[in-house]
């Protein structure tokens, strides 16, 4: 019994082997192509029911003062949703009451820089090493009608959880644009 807590203790925080590695990759691929296709409620499938989906805002500072550039937990938020609240989203952008998306935008999500970490449950509570610490990085092309375009870069930090015969779920994830200020005219895009 010692031998199976002193694994777990080794592993908290320990790079995931090659084939985990690839299967984060295939799923975060996977999440792309649903949201550039636009079927979100596949695309829900792929979140756990207990989600916490984040997207703080940021502000410019000094070198210095680097630290209260991105807003904390209970300040302004481009997102702060859990997986009701994305269904919801996604029930009125079909409900065609989404006026901001119909007609609906076009997109295509880039994944790269795609690292891998077994949780350390120290830091993030509720959590196991069974679980995953995933960083990315993204690009996210939006079009819609003939001359809005945008382009969001940043990166995503997410807990991925193995959601029984789901494969692979997110369970948290926070989303941090690289801009502070937003040139869209709506925010209606999923990251």
């Amino acid at each position: 019994m010692s031998t199976a807590i002193e694994q777990n203790r080794s592993r908290a925080g320990a790079r995931a082997d090659r084939d985990t590695h690839f299967e984060v990759e295939q799923f975060y691929y996977e999440e792309a192509d649903l949201l550039d296709a636009g079927r979100y409620a596949d695309w829900l499938d792929l979140l756990a029911d207990d989600l916490d989906y984040w997207m703080p805002t940021r502000t410019n500072r000094l070198r210095r003062q680097q630290s209260l550039s991105v807003a904390a937990r209970g300040e302004a938020a481009f997102y702060d949703e859990s997986k009701d609240s994305l269904a919801w989203r996604v029930r009125r952008f079909d409900s065609g009451m989404a006026w901001a998306e119909d007609p609906p935008s076009r997109t295509r999500h880039l994944v790269t820089n795609v690292m891998v970490r077994h949780v350390d449950p120290a830091e993030h509570d509720g959590f196991t090493t069974d679980d995953l610490w995933v960083r990315s990085a993204f690009l996210v092309y939006r079009n819609r009608l003939e001359r809005e375009e945008n382009v969001f870069a940043g990166s995503r930090t997410d807990i991925l959880r193995r959601g029984g015969d789901r494969g692979l779920q997110v369970a948290r994830r926070t989303i941090l644009l690289e801009q502070n200020i937003l040139q869209a005219k709506n925010i209606s895009t999923f990251f």
